[in-house]
């Protein structure tokens, strides 16, 4: 029975200041949170790919296209990371859900920590990938890199996907422009992840866009780091899966390892909080 084990997908847009904004709803409403999933740079709902079919197995999975990404057209302000926070936390209350598990990547982490730091009451539980909570704590490529242009996205998966589903395809210079701004701007968010209530999970890998080092810095602000023997076990948590990038070359990047991802995304939703120590 094939019909059986197909997963529903809702399809729809959403007014949401001001944006005309495309989501998806996969899987069947359950009685846990649903999950909210936030893309990275020049993605959209395409990118999640496996993971997304894993995890709305058994949750109910929501994904949108942000602000001049995918299908959802651009307006006249730029992509701001708080701004972007406040549009994903809209959307959940168009879609009338009080409380997500909140999980991003790349761009998506860090707006996700700003759904965390403006919108708690929102966020059941937190997953930032490949993102850190100040902007120096980059890698040096990064930080000493230039802008990209369009042209560099020539012949690529990113602009075949922009120019199959956007609603205007001319609008990707634009699109270049904004993210070029948006990763030129300084952001320190140190104080508002160090005051973070909720159960949070930082994911870095081991050759990511994050240094290990400074995952290592987020896992003590978000309370974690201690001897889990003499201490208990942490609502703040830290993943690293090794031999993964954040991106490319395509197989080894961070959404490549869905399996993995899947499984430790599920596990941390279904033990979120404190264990206590054993003695």
């Amino acid at each position: 029975m094939a019909g059986a084990t197909e997963i529903p997908v809702r399809r729809g847009y959403a007014p949401v200041n001001g944006l005309h904004m495309y989501y998806e709803i996969h899987g069947r409403d359950t009685s846990a949170a649903p999950l909210l999933l936030v893309h990275g740079s020049f993605m959209s709902t395409e990118q999640w790919g496996p993971l997304l079919a894993t995890l709305a197995r058994t949750r109910q999975v929501i994904v949108f296209d942000q602000q001049a990404h995918g299908r959802t057209a651009d307006v006249d302000r730029p992509l701001v990371f708080e701004t972007m926070a406040d549009d994903a936390a809209a959307l959940l209350g168009h879609l009338g859900i009080a409380q997500a598990d909140v999980v991003g990547h790349s761009l998506g982490g860090g707006v996700v920590f700003q759904v965390a730091i403006r919108h708690p009451d929102r966020v059941r539980t937190l997953v930032s990938m490949s993102a850190p909570c100040r902007r120096s704590a980059f890698q040096p490529e990064f930080l000493e890199g230039g802008p990209v242009s369009p042209e560099d996205f020539v012949g690529t998966q990113i602009l075949e996907v922009y120019e199959r589903v956007a609603p205007r395809p001319e609008d990707f210079p634009v699109l270049v422009d904004k993210i070029n701004g948006i990763d030129a701007r300084d952001f320190d968010w140190t104080d508002g992840v160090s005051a973070l209530a909720m159960p949070t999970m930082i994911v870095v890998s081991d050759a990511d866009i994050v240094p290990i080092e400074h995952a290592a810095e987020m896992l003590r602000l978000i309370g974690g780091g201690g001897w889990g023997d003499i201490v208990g076990i942490p609502g703040g948590r830290l993943a690293v899966p090794p031999g993964t990038s954040h991106h490319m070359p395509v197989g080894v990047g961070m959404l490549d390892r869905h399996e993995w991802l899947s499984s430790m995304i599920l596990e941390f939703h279904t033990r979120p909080g404190v264990v206590p120590p054993p003695y």
